[in-house]
């Protein structure tokens, strides 16, 4: 059915395990879910389909890197594919779509964001397309570690366009991720192929260390040498980490997402090309990085997740190796783990704020999300997952995004500024600035009159107005996107729906407290480690002992408790949260006094000069639900 494709293409003469059974279910007609490990050839069961299928493959992938990765190995392989991402000129998104629509493109990857734009979805909407792919497919659970938002309204995509099959390809997935990602596609049940998870070269070492012992603990594990990752939880902790290491003598590089892209950037390379072996990086770095001889994985603090914990060991002794995992772990970081959960969470009375701006802006919604999240003090992601809610509820559905208007206002005297060109150039300028009306000291640009007045075009415009401010010349407010969305059911019971959403929200809390609790369990358990894990993962065929892990050395690990904190008394809860309280403008929640006291981010936060209270972060090492019932008790008028 397809060895010549395979050898034609690919140069191969047979397929891995689970490889076969994927593509044959595929190329037969069916949907289905490949739940394979990491680096064992997950792409290929959507690339040789590809070649084969009558129409078009649509790629669905969480990250452009990976997106650029898998690109370049089609295209070597002389597979027509192509993207259509934000990094790309409007010129040359446009030659993508029409080479679509002339057919002579087999594979289009693109972000699941892009499904929200409105003129890509009346394009794609008229293109045949023979197979939907889900790259990390989790993503789709709410249940999962990674939940996406917008992976939710991937099976509605998925009728819209009408497209036949699916294939969900995933490294990552539960029992419970498994059964939900296959019910949300109406997937069989002896069409989820599992290769499994367990890794006979991975050495899994669970090391109990007090806290004050842990940089000791870590400076014995490295060799100067040994490509090596140590993950870290707090930015500040991968940078005094890495401070520390080389004081030591031992070059190592810090890597968050708090560096600008560049940075990062020659970070990365040079651990791909081994000028650097030794990276101390939060989660931020490791998606998209396929390097075959990392040979330790340490995690310095505890990961976020038995899912993330066996996502950030996979990137080891991908070369098949022996390569070494280890943890140091104790349980003093378990409240900042929490307490990330905890902040996610929207309260009842912003769910309700969001709800009432829909109800009164009548057939059409329109939103800036960065605006909506410090009116609603609701975090810019769990926002995202709560209008995703709305759309699978029916009550919003996306139409287009644009940008908001852009405002500046001049230092320099625009007679100033237009002065500085000459000729058409001069022109122009001027032309900008009688179509910018002022209202005290910002100007608005009216793009609508540029063009009527002058056909100037939008990105002309924008990209001298980048100029100006670059100069000096004025203060450009930055650019931001506007949501527009039409109101299918205005008439929602709005009490009912925010208490139905608030519950899914807690219930996902819940969930996510759960799995930190499961991962304590796993660390500190006395059964095989590769076993356990393996076997959390729907894999049952991993051996009873690996004989590799440092349960079955003998070394069952018991994690140094937590350090045990002093009682806080009424009067002192009562300082910190009283100054929090009267600089409110309304009634806050339990909970979003309990995040003041925990030091977490949000927009309140910001627009109160939160951190610049004396009771800001004073509590960040206590336990979230403890705080919280003490708040509850000490102000029993607020609620959430």
């Amino acid at each position: 059915m397809y060895q010549d494709t395979l050898q034609h293409y690919f140069g191969f003469d047979s397929l891995r395990p689970g490889q076969d059974a994927v593509i044959t279910r595929v190329l037969s007609g069916q949907s289905a879910c490949a739940i394979f490990p990491t680096g064992s050839g997950k792409s290929l069961c959507y690339q040789l389909p590809a070649v084969q299928l009558p129409h078009l493959t649509l790629v669905i992938s969480p990250l452009l890197a990976l997106m650029k990765d898998q690109l370049a190995f089609l295209r070597s392989k002389n597979i027509p594919a192509a993207t259509i991402d934000s990094t790309q000129s409007w010129e040359e998104n446009q030659q993508v779509m029409q080479a679509i629509r002339d057919g002579s493109i087999k594979v289009l990857m693109i972000s699941v964001e892009r499904l929200n734009n409105e003129r890509f979805r009346q394009f794609i909407a008229t293109i045949p397309i023979s197979l939907l792919v889900v790259d990390e497919a989790h993503c789709i659970s709410e249940w999962g570690h990674n939940f996406r938002p917008d992976y939710l309204k991937l099976p509605q995509h998925r009728d819209w366009l009408k497209i036949p099959q699916v294939l969900l390809l995933t490294a990552t997935a539960t029992p419970a991720v498994i059964e939900d990602m296959r019910e949300k596609f109406s997937i069989a049940e002896e069409d989820v192929v599992v290769t499994g998870f367990y890794r006979p070269n991975l050495d899994l070492t669970i090391t109990p260390v007090a806290e004050s012992q842990k940089q000791s603990a870590l400076l014995a594990q490295l060799s100067p040498t040994q490509p090596t990752i140590v993950y870290v939880t707090l930015q500040k902790t991968a940078e005094e980490l890495a401070l520390w290491l080389n004081q030591q003598g031992f070059q190592a590089r810090a890597y968050h997402a708090g560096m600008d892209a560049e940075r990062r950037q020659q970070i990365q390379q040079d651990f791909m090309s081994g000028a650097c072996h030794c990276i101390i990086a939060t989660i931020a770095f490791g998606m998209g990085i396929d390097k075959a001889d990392i040979r330790r994985v340490i995690h310095y603090d505890l990961p976020k997740s038995i899912e993330n914990y066996s996502q950030e060991i996979g990137r080891a002794g991908r070369d098949g190796q022996t390569s070494h995992c280890t943890v140091l772990a104790n349980k003093s970081s378990l409240n900042v783990l929490e307490n990330f959960v905890y902040g996610d969470t929207p309260d009842l009375a912003a769910i309700d704020a969001v709800l009432g701006q829909i109800q009164s802006a009548g057939g059409q919604w329109e939103v800036i999300l960065s605006r909506l999240s410090r009116e609603s003090n609701v975090r810019l992601l769990p926002l995202k997952t709560l209008l995703v809610y709305l759309e699978v509820h029916g009550i919003i559905e996306p139409q287009y995004t644009y940008f908001a208007d852009y405002r500046f206002k001049p230092i320099l005297a625009p007679e100033a500024i237009i002065e500085q060109f000459q000729g058409e150039r001069r022109q122009f300028v001027s032309q900008i600035f009688a179509c910018s009306p002022k209202a005290r000291t910002w100007h608005t640009v009216d793009f609508d009159a540029l063009w009527q007045q002058a056909q100037t075009d939008r990105k002309r415009v924008v990209a001298a107005i980048d100029y100006f401010n670059e100069k000096g010349w004025i203060t450009l407010e930055s650019k931001q996107m506007t949501d527009v969305f039409r109101i299918c059911d205005p008439q929602f019971d709005r009490a009912s729906l925010a208490s139905t959403l608030y519950t899914l929200f807690r219930n996902k809390e819940t969930n996510e407290i759960g799995r930190i609790q499961q991962m304590i369990g796993f660390f500190e358990s006395e059964q095989c480690l590769s076993h356990s894990l393996a076997h959390y993962f729907a894999d049952h065929r991993a051996p009873e002992q690996c004989g590799h892990c440092s349960v079955c050395r003998g070394e069952p690990a018991t994690l140094p408790a937590e350090a045990v904190l002093p009682e806080i008394s009424t009067n002192m809860l009562r300082a910190w949260c009283d100054p929090f309280l009267s600089a409110c403008p309304q009634q806050p929640s339990p909970a979003a006094v309990t995040r003041f006291l925990s030091g977490m981010s949000s927009p309140l936060h910001t627009q109160l000069k939160a951190r610049q209270m004396s009771g800001f972060a004073k509590l960040e090492a206590y336990p979230f639900r403890q705080i919280r019932a003490q708040v509850a008790e000490l102000y029993p008028h607020l609620s959430e």
